[in-house]
């Protein structure tokens, strides 16, 4: 199966996760930045769902799965450990609603990747499936090479081009936002001396003025 990449933004729509165990929550911990409304149907739940619950992150419907809970949903998580349940589930989801099946065992119209996150800065990996145990390594892997520094490095470079972007044009934009890229910059992020960026910045805009 060769998947098809995609960033969605899903904020405020309507996600729905039937089971209660610990892939339910490493699925909800996924979704959570995201800020989609999600959805629990499961007659239980993990602890940490609980508290997630208890905490307005996301609504719980204690019952046993109907098909009428997939109502408006986009996606659709079936993560039981009940092939019957996760069968219902699939036979209940419409075809404009992207449905993932834990098991495996029959519709997949996507899977999760491995996330590292920093703000904005998103990095994914997968397999396609072939190797969960590759994904986990390669994700540790990026997490210590992307320190947590990058969220503000990031956010700076989205800032400055902004600000970059009002005072010039043509060939002189494109030489200063590469010029954004100056290894020095990441280096004082790094350094948690972000106001030594702030200062070039300054000064590479009024040299443009």
């Amino acid at each position: 199966m060769n998947y098809f990449p995609l960033m969605v933004n899903i904020e405020y729509k309507k996600v729905v996760i039937v089971g209660g165990g610990h892939v339910a929550r490493q699925k909800v911990e996924a979704l959570l930045p995201t800020a989609a409304s999600v959805t629990v149907v499961s007659p239980s739940v993990t602890e940490t769902l609980q508290n997630y619950i208890n905490e307005g992150l996301v609504s719980w419907k204690n019952k046993v799965f109907e098909s009428a809970d997939l109502d408006d949903a986009i996606l659709v998580f079936a993560v039981t450990n009940d092939e019957e349940v996760n069968n219902a589930v699939e036979e209940a989801t419409q075809h404009w609603q992207l449905l993932s099946r834990a098991d495996a065992k029959g519709r997949v119209d996507f899977i999760n990747p491995a996330v590292v996150r920093r703000g904005e800065f998103v990095l994914t990996v997968s397999t396609s499936g072939a190797s969960p145990g590759l994904t986990r390594k390669v994700k540790t892997d990026l997490s210590e090479q992307f320190g947590d520094y990058y969220a503000s490095y990031v956010t700076f470079l989205k800032e400055a081009r902004q600000q970059i972007l009002q005072v010039c044009n043509g060939e002189t934009k494109k030489q200063v936002l590469a010029e954004l890229l100056d290894p020095k910059l990441l280096q004082w992020m790094e350094q948690g001396e972000p106001e030594k960026c702030e200062e070039w910045l300054q000064q590479r805009i009024g040299e443009l003025q």
